[in-house]
């Protein structure tokens, strides 16, 4: 198992394989994103936009809204993401993305 953290919560757990060829949390989508590919040598690497909030920094809803490109105004800024629930055989994260969709079930 191999987790994967964003100021220090856990937002994903799953096994290395699964993380590298399916993330489900918007923050580790976007971390593999950000690692530069040595077959691909033009163009700017690709950064996550924003800052990491201060460590001891009181953050209203989820910590990463702010920098993620599916925050959902109204949940993902008032309200702390649900705990790691499984959104697939043995693979876990911290996200609204995934209760919204449940609820959509």
């Amino acid at each position: 198992r191999i987790a994967v953290m964003y100021a220090g919560r856990i937002v994903e757990l799953t096994t290395p394989r699964e993380l590298v060829e399916a993330p489900k949390h918007p923050y580790t989508q976007a971390l593999l994103k950000s690692i530069p590919r040595m077959e691909k040598r033009t163009g700017d690497l690709k950064m996550i936009r924003g800052s990491v909030p201060e460590p001891f920094a009181r953050v209203t809803g989820c910590p990463f809204h702010a920098r993620c490109e599916h925050a959902m105004a109204g949940r993902c800024d008032t309200g702390e993401p649900p705990a790691l629930q499984e959104v697939e055989g043995g693979h876990w994260a911290a996200c609204w993305l995934y209760e919204e969709k449940r609820a959509g079930e």
